[in-house]
């Protein structure tokens, strides 16, 4: 299956849950930019026309978009990996928590925080209304390890809109204990700080060519 991520994106959570499998991959870098595809410098625009990150070609070349959908698509490839649920139950939990980080946290909360061409109101407005969704979380994990009773793919999918913290100076961790302390525990799990340490490199590497080209 091939991967169109960009380094420290989203598409991020995608790397977590096929390295927690063991699944091997064809990672594709996409620009975020100019939307070239790093690898082979086609247009990624023409695989996906939003071009957006991630996107998954899997193996019978079907083209899958929206972060929720791949990561419970992932988890379904690979059952033995217990990155999905097997209940009806706990699925409907996890898909609450898939769509939760999209909309209020990822969407919500850190996009207008890292948009450079977001106005100072927008990203005044995006903490007044959205900070309390930290709140929740925190109120969440308070004596738990994982978001569900196991590592799922929504983990894969908060740590990696968690770590975005480290580009938005109005969040600090600090001020929440317990979702701080799941951030730091889960940075130290193996498949975790592989794809971190790997998309950090690539996204300096990324930064350095687009500041040689200004």
């Amino acid at each position: 299956m091939d991967l169109y991520f960009s380094p420290l994106a989203c598409s991020m959570a995608t790397r977590v849950a096929l390295y927690e499998a063991g699944q091997p991959a064809n990672y594709l870098e996409v620009d975020p930019k100019t939307k070239q595809v790093r690898n082979d410098g086609s247009d990624f625009n023409k695989v996906n026309p939003l071009g957006l990150v991630p996107t998954l070609r899997t193996d019978d070349g079907v083209v899958l978009t929206e972060n929720a959908a791949i990561l419970q698509y992932v988890a379904d490839q690979f059952p033995r990996a217990g990155l999905g649920t097997a209940s009806n139950a706990e699925r409907s939990k996890l898909h609450q928590w898939l769509c939760f980080i999209g909309t209020e946290l990822h969407k919500g909360l850190f996009l207008p925080l890292l948009d450079k061409k977001a106005p100072p109101d927008a990203k005044t407005y995006a903490l007044e209304k959205y900070v309390s969704r930290l709140d929740y979380v925190e109120d969440h994990l308070k004596g738990r390890e994982y978001l569900l009773d196991h590592f799922s793919v929504a983990d894969a999918y908060l740590v990696t809109v968690i770590n975005w913290t480290m580009a938005t100076p109005p969040i600090e961790l600090a001020k929440w204990p317990a979702l701080k302390a799941y951030y730091e525990r889960l940075r130290t799990r193996p498949s975790v700080a592989k794809a971190v340490a790997e998309e950090f490199e690539l996204y300096k590497a990324e930064i350095a060519r687009h500041k040689a080209a200004a």
